[in-house]
């Protein structure tokens, strides 16, 4: 169904597009724009705090593995909704849903804007997460039930500009906050600028978005649902807490565990399907090698897309000594470049179909790579933004040409009626991969850069006769910039990865 070799066996696929009943393509419309709303601020909200990372770091007295729970805790949460939320929204209709996990992201924002201590602070972006997971799969879902095939791809495109700009203007977004508000009550407002907006949001979706529902009503799958987040969570804490903890053998023995309940996971929802009972993750969606394809490359891309904000973040501010707005600043080349990749990204599918994939991994693995050799070859007092400017830019515009069209590869293998599910399943894997490559990364980070030494590397440098400032500058470029080269080597071996996995999609995935 996918390509002009499908199989005989899918004459039976997805039903031709109807309108929904009294929804008008320019209310359709309307819709997709309050739900990018949402889309907007969870995504953002990705990004945004890693400018902030070391003013929280001083101001609650946050370690490195706090600093990595802030980032990964929320990518995990989000992650483990995405899912059921999905399932729940085709069963009884993805509107208020999505009104409440807008409404539950907003509060969380509330408090994480008012934490006080590093545990309030975690607690309060795991519930943010959570929030993001239940709204999110609302705004894929409503692609593909409001809107017909011939219109999906501006959708989508559409979709795939709010993800790669509000994940790239993040720490622009919070580096202006914390340098207009100063860094005690800056980086609180990263937070709290989430309430204005939430709240105009859950109003906007309570009035235009209209009640539509794929039409499958399913039963509940909780034995899946706990299956699969205590198989994710097993798999990703002690990827965020074993670094700061030495890596004892509690993280190895959860990291057995999570593999053993993703398995039992799987059994689990392929006995649920032969029994007639609609499971949580639909085994036969990962039938179409399209669909099982794309979603093991959005995982390993978004490893390699998200992690290198915070690589960058903690490089400039932490290592280089430069301000949270410079360190926002460094990243206007990526999200100026993304807005003209994803304005495109439509047009060159429907002419080159998967190659605007390879065309967009190419770009961002020869960006990342190129960033790399900058940190490699250049000495740390000579690094500027302005040697990072092409690279970003070449990043920024290859993520712009991926993002919408590997969604719309995905959805487009399955039902309209399952594409709560699907979307979930997108969601999450995105989620996953974020979570694993911004885990994996900082682990790798914070272990090279080997921050117990800085102290004592410091005194010595002074002793030697170097004033403290200048001594204080240097041994942090000592430490930062090498460990900086390492975890985004790692990044682009997961865009290497991610250009690999392109050529597993077919060449051209047809609309229903």
């Amino acid at each position: 169904m996918t390509d002009s070799t499908a199989a005989p066996t899918e004459r039976s696929g997805p039903p031709a597009w109807t309108p929904p009943e009294g929804v008008s393509e320019r209310r359709a419309w309307a819709a997709l724009a309050v739900v990018l709303i949402g889309a907007f601020m969870a995504l953002l909200d990705t990004t945004i705090v890693n400018v902030a990372l070391p003013t929280i770091r001083d101001s609650i007295d946050a370690d490195e593995a706090t600093l990595a729970w802030i980032v990964s805790g929320y990518a995990l949460a989000y992650g483990l909704l995405l899912i059921p939320a999905g399932r729940i929204g085709d069963r009884f209709g993805h509107k208020w849903v999505f009104v409440v996990g807008l409404a539950v992201f907003t509060l969380a924002s509330l408090a994480a804007g008012l934490a006080t201590d590093p545990a309030q602070l975690i607690v309060a972006r795991v519930v943010q997460g959570l929030g993001g997971g239940i709204f999110f799969p609302a705004v894929t879902a409503f692609i593909q039930l409001l809107f017909p095939p011939q219109k999906r791809g501006a959708a989508f495109a559409i979709m795939g500009a709010v993800i790669g700009i509000s994940s790239a203007l993040g720490p622009i977004v919070g580096g202006l906050l914390i340098q207009a508000l100063g860094d005690e009550t800056g980086w609180r407002w990263i937070f709290a600028v989430n309430i204005p907006i939430g709240v105009i949001g859950v109003v906007a979706a309570i009035i235009v978005i209209p009640a539509v529902t794929a039409g499958r009503k399913t039963a509940a799958d909780v034995v899946g649902l706990v299956l699969l987040a205590a198989g994710i969570t097993a798999l990703l804490v002690p990827l965020i807490q074993g670094q700061d903890e030495g890596w004892p053998l509690w993280t190895f023995l959860s990291f057995g565990a999570g593999v053993v309940l993703l398995v039992v996971f799987w059994f689990w929802e392929v006995r649920l399907a032969k029994r007639g009972v609609s499971p949580l993750v639909p085994p036969h969606l990962f039938s179409h090698p399209s669909f099982t394809g794309g979603t093991l490359l959005a995982m390993i891309y978004f490893a390699a897309f998200t992690s290198i904000f915070f690589v960058i973040a903690l490089l400039w501010q932490a290592g280089l000594g430069h301000s949270a707005l410079e360190t926002g600043l460094v990243t206007i080349p990526f999200a100026l470049a993304n807005i003209i990749g994803a304005a495109q990204s439509d047009r060159i599918a429907q002419r080159f179909g998967r190659g605007v994939l390879q065309l967009g991994t190419a770009l961002v693995a020869i960006g990342l790579a190129a960033i790399w050799v900058i940190l490699f070859a250049v000495p740390a007092a000579d690094l500027n933004a302005w040697l990072f400017v092409a690279p970003l830019a070449v990043a920024g515009l290859g993520n712009g040409f991926f993002i919408a069209p590997n969604a719309r590869f995905i959805v487009a293998t399955v039902d309209r009626a399952e594409a709560g599910a699907a979307s979930g399943v997108i969601g999450t894997v995105q989620r996953i991969g974020s979570a694993i490559g911004i885990a994996v990364v900082s682990s790798v980070l914070f272990a090279v850069a080997d921050l117990d030494g800085i102290g004592a590397d410091i005194r010595s440098a002074v002793a030697s006769g170097q004033s403290p400032d200048a001594a204080s500058t240097a041994v942090l470029a000592d430490h930062f910039v090498p460990a900086a080269t390492t975890a985004l080597g790692l990044s682009v071996a997961f865009a290497v990865v991610a250009f690999a996995l392109v050529f597993a999609l077919p060449k051209r995935a047809s609309l229903h």
